[in-house]
């Protein structure tokens, strides 16, 4: 088991309360908690059902360079970008 936080924008409530059933949401769109991979990846298949016109981050630990992995969905300013193997976040022009 190992840490997740999800950031979610302007999603739908019933996605929010989904999130909640397994997360615990410490500021409004802000969910942690402590889950399996499996738990993990079915919680990324909810968001992908749910989200609509929203955006969602979603991190957790892991054994690479910077120690945590990310992906993202929705459309949103910030975009994940791979530089000689290290993810960093490009940003679009407004």
């Amino acid at each position: 088991m190992s840490m997740l936080v999800v950031v979610t924008e302007d999603v739908p409530p019933r996605l929010r309360g989904r999130l909640a059933i397994w997360l615990l949401e410490v500021r409004a769109g802000v969910y942690v908690g402590d889950v399996s991979r499996r738990v993990r990846e079915m919680i990324w298949q909810q968001c992908e059902a749910l989200v609509e016109q929203g955006n969602i981050v979603m991190a957790w630990p892991t054994n690479n360079d910077s120690g945590f992995e990310f992906q993202t969905l929705g459309a949103n300013r910030r975009m994940p970008v791979d530089l000689d193997g290290c993810r960093l976040v490009s940003f679009l022009p407004v």
